[in-house]
């Protein structure tokens, strides 16, 4: 979806947040935020920059003017593959890939990510089932989205998913790491230190 084709509404100036931008930047590391001159290299250096509905250059625009929810709510952030072409591009070297990490981190903290959307619902189940077993586990990971997004789609993948079964991709087994809770240095401990560390450098949160 392109800028033009977004359903425009009224958004006035109290309901700015003029924190956001500099909550974003320590959270990425991305001081370099504030230096953005709008040229459009970042999307035009972007793969998947034809499917979002918010332009990175715009992402980074409305982040700044602290349109805090409208950019939280984007499919923009959730489409970025990670590739740092943009980030590599950028002439004034704003690291714009770290910048999409901590949007969607701080999405999934304040629970406003798009709804039935797959991305951030993978990324939230992963979390989850990693915490709980230690190991990612691809077919309850799977089943988990699906239901929470759309279990039609789930139907249509189920050749492919018998496919992957035969040839061992996929087991039903799920593997566990053995020190997950009560013994020094387990999953449970490093984790809870990890996510309560989170507000303040921008980590993972549940």
């Amino acid at each position: 979806m392109s800028d033009g084709q977004m359903t425009r509404k009224i958004t006035y100036e109290g309901d700015l947040d003029p924190h956001f931008a500099d909550e974003v930047a320590a959270s990425a590391r991305g001081e370099q935020l504030f230096t953005c001159i709008q040229c459009g290299t970042c999307g035009g250096a972007c793969p998947v920059s034809p499917y979002m509905d918010l332009t990175p250059r715009r992402i980074i625009a409305m982040t700044r003017a602290g349109y805090k929810a409208e950019v939280l709510q984007s499919h923009t952030i959730w489409l970025c593959a990670s590739c740092y072409a943009c980030t590599v591009a950028c002439p004034k070297e704003v690291r714009i890939t770290d910048v999409m990490y901590a949007l969607k981190q701080r999405a999934i903290r304040d629970g406003v990510y798009p709804k039935r959307f797959p991305v951030p619902v993978l990324a939230r189940e992963f979390f989850h089932g990693v915490l709980a077993t230690g190991r990612n586990n691809e077919l309850p990971l799977l089943i988990k989205m699906y239901l929470k997004t759309n279990i039609f789609k789930m139907l249509g993948q189920a050749v492919m998913g018998l496919r992957l079964f035969l040839t061992g991709r996929i087991g039903l087994k799920q593997e566990r790491i053995k020190a997950r809770r009560g013994e020094k240095g387990d999953l449970q401990t490093i984790m809870a230190a990890v996510d309560r560390d989170a507000p303040a450098k921008g980590g993972p949160s549940r």
